[in-house]
């Protein structure tokens, strides 16, 4: 797929920003196919055009992003039922969310729930661009540093981390230590170089990583390792803006 069939939702209750993102998105070679103003309207757009990537604001009257976030990522349970509040859909486009604060717990709350990223709402033109393309690509918009300070601020300890760990158990040595190293930010390249491998071999584990644990991308993967306990927030924080898949 060309960079020029890309299509965007966009979801803001202002009408300038909206306004401002479609002509800069526009200028980038990128179709915005639809506009929604609160959440509700939001999951509707999504079924009815079916876009590759949501900008999504959190903040937003009747149903805020958040809402909407789990609800166009939500998966079907396995006999294709939906659980009360579940709208899921067949083909799940990426999500980025948008803030104007960094450390929103918000924002912490749709990453988990399976959001590719999140953008600051001052960001340029020629980074949102490349945030589209970045998450349409299948990657994560979201360097470890700022995932490791959302974690360190809002993560809630208890069950849900007990149940992370059972989870990791699934995870050969190989793995956890690929999971432990990705986490701290390193590129696959770097990962390859660390562990002494072919970066082939870095991401097919990084893949099978991912597939056992249930989880979208890079993202998730980092948060479930400061979560666990697996990786400590006080460590070596990362400098990659887009680490890679």
């Amino acid at each position: 797929m060309t960079e020029q069939q890309t299509r965007v939702l966009l979801v803001d209750d202002q009408t300038l920003v909206r306004t401002g993102f479609r002509m800069i998105l526009g200028a980038g070679g990128i179709d915005v196919v639809a506009e929604a103003t609160n959440g509700t309207e939001a999951v509707e757009a999504v079924r009815r055009t079916r876009p590759d990537v949501v900008l999504m604001d959190i903040r937003m009257p009747e149903t805020d992003g958040l809402e909407a976030t789990r609800r166009i990522l939500a998966a079907p349970r396995a006999d294709g039922a939906c659980r009360a509040g579940e709208t899921p859909l067949p083909d799940r486009p990426r999500v980025i969310i948008l803030t104007t604060f960094d450390l929103d717990r918000y924002v912490y709350a749709a990453l988990s729930a399976g959001a590719s990223g999140f953008l600051l709402k001052d960001v340029t033109p020629e980074h949102l661009v490349s945030a589209v393309r970045t998450v349409r690509n299948g990657d994560a918009l979201l360097a470890p540093a700022i995932t490791r300070r959302l974690v360190q601020r809002f993560t809630r300890q208890g069950a849900d981390a007990a149940a992370l760990h059972r989870d990791l158990a699934a995870l050969t040595p190989r793995e956890l230590e690929v999971l432990g190293l990705l986490a701290r930010g390193l590129s696959n390249a770097e990962l390859a170089a660390r562990l002494h491998l072919a970066e082939t071999t870095v991401k097919t584990h990084v893949a099978r990583i991912l597939a056992k644990l249930g989880l979208r991308d890079r993202v998730q993967a980092v948060i479930v390792a400061y979560e666990t306990g697996l990786v400590s927030a006080g460590e070596r924080e990362a400098t990659e803006p887009f680490p890679e898949t």
